[in-house]
């Protein structure tokens, strides 16, 4: 019973120490120690006020959540910067009277990332995402929040891999 103990702890200790360099976010080694997300612009063509800000904080806390870099306001290893440059509501499906049955919600991130330690890393590049709701709806208030949680998750994640996780 000890030697079945002792070679379970063994492959479990070889395991986990071969695997040094992965952690459980997906992302590998990360050679820095801080980031910056500066504040994201709203440039779009149809203003929602806020969205900005909420996406800015979206953002630096998905970082925060999933690494254990620090954020900082200058001079971080890592620095996200960019602009919202699209926000569009379409309409997707009518009714027979004409009237607009389900409505989408787009947004498109322009992004820079730079990585100081690491200028092979660094891009600029476009992430879009978007959440069908019903046309019956204004889209405001919770609506609204409801769609910019859905679309800034999936938004933020795509960054994050693409900067981090290189998936």
């Amino acid at each position: 019973m000890r030697i079945i103990n002792f070679l379970i702890a063994l492959i479990t200790l070889i395991t986990f120490s071969s695997c040094s360099v992965y952690n459980f976010t997906g992302t590998g080694k990360i050679d820095a120690k801080s980031f910056q997300v500066n504040y994201f612009q709203n440039n779009s063509p149809l203003i929602e006020p806020g969205i900005e800000r909420v996406f800015t904080q979206r953002l630096q806390n998905l970082i925060q959540n999933q690494t254990n870099l620090n954020l900082t306001n200058t001079n971080g290893d890592l620095v996200y910067e960019g602009e919202i440059v699209d926000y569009r509501i379409s309409p997707m499906t009518a009714t027979a009277d004409q009237r607009t049955s389900q409505n989408r919600l787009s947004i498109t991130v322009n992004v820079r990332f730079t990585n100081k330690n690491k200028e092979a890393d660094n891009f600029e590049k476009k992430f879009s995402f978007y959440n069908d709701y019903d046309g019956a709806n204004q889209l405001v208030g919770a609506k609204l929040t409801e769609n910019l949680d859905i679309i800034f998750e999936r938004i933020t994640q795509d960054i994050f891999n693409e900067s981090l996780a290189k998936w």
